[in-house]
């Protein structure tokens, strides 16, 4: 490990925290009712839509008639990317090297992760795509991470409104979302990516001859546009299969540090908006400094095991400066930069990667894995990681209730056993999957055939495929065979379990509080927004990770670093 390495996690922080500070104030105004400086080009828009869609913004809904409206939009986003895929061969346009039928489960796959912001991938972009296609999975990648948006806005005002029966209305959210925050920033974002070097065109794959006398097809595209709402969004479906390290999407160490803080800055912004939805900007810090607790100690650990690179190695007598370890890194920026971004991607439910994970050392493969089996609450993608992240406060104070023998509050709402039902089932579900997915995969036929590594990283693999469907992060460990009908079927399952029955609920929930009323503080009130609740918060986090994965990790990650420091490999 090098100084250089360890600051420059505390530069990223520092810089989308300032970012996430400014961004939440333009999209409180926006969104809850303020003025902004893009009024007077996007009302007559805004207005335009309405009257176009019929729809009346005005028009308060309950949550039930909210999440039927969320539900409906990414159904139909849903069907017309089965479509478009299924015929692929057909639709000549925008389509030069022909590219043929996506495989029903692989379409059925890549449908259900583009709806539910997962972007999880078990194929190769530029192999299998079309521009057409490719352009409406960019497409897809506005509309799942603005849902989420609209999410956070449902439960948020659970806490805010008091006596109400409705919790806002969702084509307001919705299209604000989209044009008041979506569309403006990625046009930036696509901006300097192109800047920076990508490219964004439609021109035909160009054929060049290499020296040793072989063909080589380049694909390029329309590729600054897709990788600014990508990682904006927090999606991280890449247009080529090398994500992020392909140099045409992260050609240089500044492309790759500018959209780290486009991952960043609405997973922040919605930490602070969190705050003056409820009035009481005091109440975003204790989960402002939970989350960045989280992500230092796992992006410290994950680097340190990388610097020293496999144990097993020592164990043969094979030394080597930690330089060289960078089997599966990003050569071009180092260990200290991979590492940083291997846990970002976890850590802001982005997927998108710019090394291999199934090279990682067990330890530092253990950190993305756990950083998803929390729910994806340390920062999180757009809205979702937030109200994951309120679920665990309803949580913690409910057990520090039980123990002084006293109801919960939180931001003068009595938390009662509705609440905590809607906000245990939403951490309930998506653990119950991964768990199960995971068993049937390691046991049934059809699951094990698609795992090249046995032993211990063989589970870590098929550990890694359910908890970043369920997690909708979409990043993939490697050395699984994902593409086959099994994990195509199981995962495509696994990311509609980990989206719509996990943040369900929690709209529930916040449908219950805003029915309430709002009580004032008394002297046994547990203050919320202090130093012990940050404590709390994050400890809850950790202790319920632990309690319902420790095993299936002790016979994953764990078992593998034990056995690497005896000396033991385990070969594909």
């Amino acid at each position: 490990m090098t100084w250089q390495g360890i600051l420059q996690i505390f530069v990223l922080l520092a810089v989308v925290t300032v970012v996430g500070f400014f961004l939440s104030k333009y999209m409180y105004n926006a969104l809850e009712g303020g003025r902004t400086f893009m009024d007077r080009v996007l009302v007559p828009c805004e207005r335009g839509v309405y009257r176009i869609c019929g729809i009346d913004p005005t028009v308060e809904m309950r949550w039930t008639r909210y999440v039927f409206a969320l539900l409906m939009v990414n159904v139909v986003g849903f069907v017309i990317l089965m479509i478009l895929l299924a015929l692929q061969p057909v639709l000549t346009i925008f389509n030069p090297a022909h590219m043929p039928q996506v495989p029903f489960w692989v379409n059925l796959n890549t449908s259900i992760s583009f709806m539910t912001n997962t972007n999880w991938q078990n194929y190769g972009g530029e192999t299998t795509l079309s521009y057409l296609s490719q352009m409406w999975l960019t497409v897809q990648q506005f509309l799942s991470p603005v849902t989420g948006i609209c999410l956070l806005l449902a439960v948020v005002r659970g806490f805010s409104r008091h006596n109400a029966n409705t919790i806002g209305n969702f084509w307001r959210d919705f299209i604000r979302t989209l044009l008041w925050v979506a569309i403006p920033l990625a046009i930036v974002g696509a901006v300097v990516l192109i800047a920076l070097g990508s490219p964004q065109n439609l021109h035909a794959y160009t054929v060049v001859h290499t020296l040793q006398g072989h063909k080589q097809v380049i694909a390029q595209g329309p590729v600054a546009s897709m990788t600014s709402i990508m990682q904006l969004g927090d999606n991280g479906g890449g247009f080529f299969n090398m994500n992020a390290a392909q140099p045409f999407a992260g050609p240089n160490a500044a492309s790759i540090v500018f959209q780290l803080i486009l991952g960043f800055s609405v997973p922040v912004a919605c930490i602070f908006l969190f705050g003056k939805m409820v009035k009481n900007t005091r109440q975003a810090r204790p989960i402002y400094w939970s989350m960045v607790i989280l992500f230092v100690i796992g992006a410290l650990v994950l680097y340190h095991f990388e610097a020293v690179g496999n144990p097993a190695l020592a164990a043969h007598h094979i030394h080597l400066a930690a330089s060289h370890n960078l089997e599966g890194k990003e050569t071009r920026f180092g260990t200290g930069t991979t590492s940083l971004f291997e846990n970002s991607t976890t850590t802001i439910s982005w997927g998108s990667v710019i090394a291999s994970n199934d090279s990682l050392t067990p330890i530092g493969g253990l950190v993305p894995l756990f950083n998803m089996m929390t729910g994806e609450v340390i920062f999180g993608s757009w809205g979702a990681g937030m109200i994951g992240m309120i679920a665990y406060a309803v949580l913690a104070l409910f057990l520090a209730g039980l123990m002084v023998g006293r109801t919960p509050e939180y931001l003068g709402k009595k938390i009662e056993s509705f609440e905590v039902k809607m906000a245990v089932l939403s951490m309930v579900v998506p653990s119950l999957v991964i768990l199960v997915l995971s068993a049937l995969s390691v046991a049934l036929p059809a699951g094990k055939s698609g795992i090249f590594n046995p032993g211990p990283h063989g589970l870590s693999e098929v550990l890694y495929a359910f908890s970043s469907g369920v997690g909708n992060n979409g990043s993939a460990f490697g050395g699984l065979s994902s593409a086959t009908p099994w994990y195509s079927a199981t995962v495509g399952l696994a990311m509609l379990l980990g989206r719509f029955p996990m943040y369900i609920p929690l709209v529930a929930m916040g449908a219950s509080l805003a029915k309430k009323q709002r009580i004032p503080e008394s002297a046994g009130t547990f203050p919320t927004h202090g130093p012990l609740f940050t404590v709390l918060l994050t400890g809850t986090v950790v202790v319920v990770g632990a309690l319902i994965f420790f095993p299936a990790l002790a016979l994953g990650p764990f078992a593998e670093q034990f056995a690497a420091h005896a000396g033991k490999l385990f070969g594909g």
